[in-house]
């Protein structure tokens, strides 16, 4: 489903359907619709009301490929450190992170936006005209999606505003909601979905119902029910046509990107007009960006040395965001093929200088420590890990240079100075949903079972020739291992500050492997800060307050 988030938002925004539900307004805007089209003309009839179907989805580009989410949903773990273009060093190291936070204010805005636009379907759909069968399937993904913002939300901020109704005017007055209560409609929005979604959709992006069920059992994982979320899993893995690719670099090809290991997507469109991007007349609400910017972000400034200029092959290096030295030695890279489907190491040159032809090996970032009388025998630049990190993982200065992630590489973009990927965010896939089951299994008490589930993830990863090397045994499984191998397999997904909060490990991890972090994360950060500016908004501010700890 390539939806055209500029066509839809502004068919919604004429219509004046609805007001961006608790983020603050600076100054109240007076209404004007010229169309004369109201919510309720617009909603009951099919067409109308697939533009609100489109448009709940299309708050999910906020989150997934954009530097916010990202900033979210990795950073402040035990994977990620900061490089020298991190525009959020709030929450990639805690030092300076309050209710100020820039990126924790757009999500808060369009996380609740996005809920009320959810909220506003789910209370009209039996008005919109479709077919019951139709309003049945899109109910579904109402709530699913409704589901899966208030999990974001939740687990961000804990227990704050939470509400079903629509909200049509702008509202002042924010509540205090129990975590508990959140997941009660979590829960029921999610069987509502289950039970009303198709098995399978030829419109690719929609929501269905493995996708439901896998998304389920994470959230009975999430609240401890450990045996429901085992056997959900389970279920998917083997009720289902999904499977996991062949090999794990075959994920990352632009070529690829609807595969079979894909339960659900944020897809963008190859016809980029079409994506996110703000534009002043179709969609003056958009992203400065738009798009996928995942290529941008995790990648080191290579451009800056002899005989590599900047490329469409090599990415436009931001370099907001570097591995930990503990991420790059998770892996084994002798036997686990995700190290170099994972990471670039090496950069060939792509123009000559002297003594380095077109061809030839110009840059090498190393996880290892190259002996000096090695590297001064090469005629290319070498950081290696003493280049980079001390051996306690601190940065030793260089912020720069450093091993790559390449997954989110696009070598389609048409220029060399393209922000935007059509690449699809993957938010659910099958190896996510192995590792799911393995973990709930393990905590269930089934170690035996747990290690078969991993196996199946650590077989697929292995390098031909090197599978027995790669499987585990049921006294391997601890939950430090489940994390570990959550990270050599989803690294970079958007899912690690989630999972070390779920696992109670955050933390225990940051401090023990991200020295940059180790220092300040505190057990405040358990929630991020409410945005200063919508505490500022609200008239009950002695009962809607800031997040313990912060100002």
């Amino acid at each position: 489903m390539k939806i055209s988030t500029q066509h839809t938002l502004k068919l919604l925004l004429t219509a004046g359907v609805f007001s961006l539900t608790l983020p603050a307004c600076e100054k109240q805007l007076e209404e004007y619709n010229p169309s004369g089209l109201t919510a309720e003309g617009v909603y009951s009839t099919p067409a109308g009301f697939e533009t609100l179907v489109n448009a709940s989805y299309s708050y999910t580009r906020w989150w997934y490929g954009k530097e916010n989410g990202y900033s979210a949903s990795e950073m402040g773990t035990d994977l990620w450190q900061r490089g020298a273009g991190d525009v959020n060093p709030d929450l990639t190291e805690y030092t300076t992170l309050q209710g100020s936070s820039a990126a924790l204010n757009d999500l808060w805005s369009k996380l609740y936006a996005a809920v009320n636009v959810c909220n506003a379907g789910i209370a009209r759909v039996g008005q919109s005209g479709m077919t019951d069968a139709l309003k049945k399937t899109r109910e579904g993904e109402l709530r699913f999606l409704r589901a899966f913002y208030y999990w974001q939300i939740v687990e961000t901020w804990g227990g704050v505003h939470f509400t079903t109704e629509e909200t049509a005017a702008i509202a002042n007055t924010a509540n205090r909601t129990p975590v508990e209560t959140f997941y009660k409609q979590i829960f029921e929005d999610l069987n509502v979905a289950v039970a009303n979604l198709p098995t399978t959709t030829s419109d690719y992006g929609r929501v269905t119902k493995p996708a439901a069920e896998a998304f389920l059992a994470k959230m009975y994982l999430t609240r401890g029910q450990n045996r429901e979320a085992a056997d959900l899993a389970q279920k998917v893995i083997s009720s289902y046509s999904y499977s996991l690719q062949p090999k794990f670099a075959d994920l990352w090809s632009m070529t690829n990107l609807e595969n079979k290991e894909i339960l659900w997507a944020v897809n963008y469109s190859k016809d980029l007009s079409l994506n996110d991007r703000v534009d002043a007349t179709l969609y003056p609400d958009g992203h400065p960006r738009g798009g996928n910017n995942g290529h941008l972000l995790f990648l080191m400034k290579y451009d800056d040395q002899p005989g590599v200029i900047r490329d469409i092959p090599y990415g436009r290096p931001f370099n907001r965001f570097m591995p930990s030295l503990f991420y790059l030695n998770l892996f084994n890279e002798k036997i686990d093929s995700r190290y170099a489907a994972t990471f670039q190491t090496t950069w060939l040159a792509n123009r000559a200088v002297t003594g380095i032809a077109v061809g030839d090996t110009a840059i090498v970032a190393s996880k290892y420590i190259i002996p000096a009388t090695t590297k001064a025998k090469k005629k290319y630049r070498i950081w290696d890990q003493s280049a980079v990190y001390r051996p306690d993982g601190t940065i030793s200065g260089d912020r720069i240079h450093y091993v790559t992630m390449k997954k989110f590489l696009d070598p389609t973009r048409p220029t060399i100075a393209e922000e935007q990927s059509a690449r699809d965010a993957y938010v659910i896939r099958l190896a996510d949903v192995y590792l799911t089951a393995a973990e709930a299994e393990f905590k269930a008490g089934n170690a035996t079972k747990a290690a078969d589930l991993i196996n199946v993830v650590r077989r697929r990863a292995a390098i031909p020739g090197k599978e027995t090397d790669m499987l585990i045994k049921p006294a391997d499984v601890t939950l430090d291992f489940i994390l570990d191998e959550r990270g050599r397999e989803l690294g970079g997904e958007q899912l690690r500050w989630f999972d070390l909060k779920r696992t109670g490990k955050l933390l225990e991890r940051v401090q023990k492997y991200n020295p940059d972090a180790a220092v300040s994360i505190k057990d405040i950060h358990l929630v991020r800060p409410i945005p200063q500016r919508q505490l500022d908004a609200v008239s009950n501010k002695n009962e809607f307050i800031q997040n313990p700890g912060y100002r």
